[in-house]
């Protein structure tokens, strides 16, 4: 009897489409697996990949006709020779193509692939320690090149970002950063040829203020990046006070004349030494400025920060962290200010108490996203106050000792919308804290109570009522066992990254009940565990999509455990941490494999 035809196979592609584009990563997989619409679908309207075999590119490309990304930055054999094997396959419609870390690849290919791909436009080569002068030349062949990034090209001197920049005048994006061998003539190069240029990071360069004077002359320049670059000075920055009128953010090391860019509407200094008369003066200049970033700026107190609030009362981020003099008064004037303000991280700010935090909770209800990290000024009234801001998204609270059950209380039952939360050792809440933030905060997908050694298995149960959870962290729970693991892979179906570090009482069971409940594990560290030869090799042939392991310190797996664990999970590994003997131990052929499809073995 002929099957009939799939209820899909009578819609029209476009309705199709328009389906398959509310489906989620992995319901895409699997209707594409199962349905040969779906899978056409997914052939017509899939525009990036990004793949570990270069081996299986021209059978891709021939798949996928619409691809505009391709991602190389992976495949641990890509060099020339390869390269030139897909030229026979004809052009492809390529626009942004990642080549970071391909180590092998040089002139010859580079120039075949820049031919290859028609259209190019964007083009990444960071880290790629042979790229030069010779492959500089070879990639200006794409004269289409808007976006260039080669950061830590460290053999790329001058005379090669001459080339690139003679052959591809239309760059409106180009990353420098750490290339030693680029200097005040290559910038001045790059700023008389490439006009249209929006963005530009110079940062850990060797250049001067004369690279700046140039810099200056781009009319179109919106973002600046020059981190550590010791030879600028503030003589230097005031060339920028008369150019660059498109100038939006600057990331500096230093803060002196910055004043002059009153148009600046982000602002990056992390690590400068700041002073509360420049950062007044800053704040009195650039009343534009919406984001702020003055973390670990030494020098940074109560009077520059409300400065800087009452003078910028449109600021929406505002990054204080390890900045150790600011206290409550600071915080209070923030709130008061700056009623738009979205993101706020004062770690290790630990001056700061329950004063603060009212606060925030009285003024700051645009607020989505608050770092309190190690501030241990932090308690259950503040964490009390802080629920009042019902929109927050994401709060970490970790290293806050002084918390307990009724602060957890307070955030489980007024901040339903929390997507993060991180209690990183806050040892002083137990099961029935965790029990009403799985009750109240039903949205979280990350979720990190690693070392809260109060927590059973009693509580961990309850984190099976969340279920768009996709990132947990559990590390060193040592109370909970076999049954609490089970709990969780049953109702958190769309688990991809669990750490286990150190729970050393979970036994097989937990182990097969999250080989069979959860399939969309990609990331998984079993450190210090107490699991077996079975329930490893259970758990590595039924994850079908774990890609990153750390296996370090199993004491019951065995040498041939180990070798039969990898040997069920080798094709799709692309990160592996083993304990350092294993080397020695493991067959040469298994490591061969590993190593041929792409897997970072680290030896710990």
């Amino acid at each position: 009897m002929p099957l009939s035809p799939s209820i899909l196979s009578v819609l029209s592609e476009d309705l199709l489409v328009r389906v398959y584009g509310f489906l989620d990563p992995p319901c895409r997989k699997k209707w594409r697996l199962v349905s040969k619409e779906f899978h056409r679908v997914d052939s017509l309207s899939r525009t990036s990949i990004r793949i570990l075999r270069v081996e299986f590119l021209p059978a891709l490309l021939s798949n996928y006709p619409h691809l505009s990304s391709l991602d190389l930055s992976v495949c641990p054999k890509l060099d020339d020779d390869a390269v030139l094997r897909l030229a026979s396959y004809g052009a492809v419609s390529i626009k942004s193509l990642n080549l970071s870390r391909a180590t092998a690849l040089r002139a010859r290919g580079l120039e075949t692939l820049a031919r290859l791909c028609r259209g190019l436009e964007r083009v990444d080569v960071s880290h790629c320690w042979g790229f030069g002068d010779r492959e500089a030349a070879a990639l200006s062949v794409a004269a289409g090149l808007r976006e260039v990034r080669m950061d830590k090209c460290l053999s790329l001197s001058d005379v090669g970002l001459a080339r690139i920049v003679l052959g591809c005048s239309n760059l409106s994006k180009i990353s420098l950063k750490w290339c030693m061998e680029i200097s005040d003539l290559g910038i001045d190069l790059l700023c008389k040829k490439c006009k249209d240029l929006k963005s530009l990071d110079v940062s850990y360069l060797k250049i001067t203020n004369e690279s700046i004077r140039s810099i200056a002359l781009l009319p179109k320049l919106e973002v600046l990046e020059m981190v550590n670059c010791p030879l600028v000075d503030d003589d230097g920055l005031q060339y920028l006070e008369n150019g660059c009128p498109s100038l939006q953010e600057v990331s500096l090391s230093f803060l002196h004349n910055i004043k002059a860019l009153k148009h600046l509407k982000t602002l990056w200094i992390d690590g400068a030494r700041v002073s509360d008369s420049s950062l007044l003066t800053l704040s009195s200049s650039c009343r534009s400025l919406t984001d702020i970033g003055v973390s670990k700026c030494v020098g940074v107190t109560d009077i520059g920060v409300v400065g800087l609030a009452r003078n910028c009362i449109n600021l929406k981020t505002l990054n204080l962290a390890c900045c150790g003099f600011v206290t409550d008064a600071a915080i209070s004037a923030v709130a008061q200010s700056c009623r738009n303000l979205e993101t706020l991280k004062l770690e290790s700010c630990h001056m700061i108490t329950e004063k603060g935090l009212q606060s925030l909770g009285c003024y700051s209800k645009h607020l989505q996203e608050l770092d309190l990290t190690d501030c241990y000024g932090v308690n259950d009234r503040g964490l009390e106050y802080i629920s009042k801001c019902s929109n927050l998204l994401r709060l970490k609270l970790g290293l806050c000792t002084n918390i307990s059950d009724k602060g957890m209380f307070h955030i489980g039952s007024k901040c339903s919308k929390l997507l993060e939360l991180d209690l990183y050792r806050c040892g002083g809440f137990g099961d029935d804290g965790l029990a009403a933030i799985s009750r109240g905060c039903k949205s979280l997908n990350r979720l990190i109570i690693s070392y809260c050694g109060e927590l059973t298995d009693t509580g961990v149960e309850q984190i099976r009522q969340l279920e768009h959870l996709s990132h947990l962290e559990l590390r060193g729970l040592k109370n909970i066992t076999g049954a609490g693991l089970a709990a969780v892979a049953c109702g958190c179906k769309k688990l991809d990254y669990l750490d286990l570090k150190k729970c050393e009482n979970i036994d097989d069971s937990g182990f097969w009940a999250l080989a069979y409940f959860a399939r969309n594990l990609r990331q998984i560290n079993l450190c210090y565990c107490s699991v077996s030869d079975t329930a490893l090799c259970m758990l590595m042939s039924n994850l079908s999509r774990v890609q990153d392991v750390d296996l370090v310190n199993l004491n019951r797996v065995t040498v041939e455990g180990s070798e039969f664990a990898l040997r069920a999970c080798c094709n799709r590994l692309k990160k592996l941490k083993l304990f350092a003997p294993l080397r020695f131990l493991l067959s040469s052929e298994l490591l061969e494999m590993l190593h041929a499809r792409g897997c970072r073995i680290r030896w710990d």
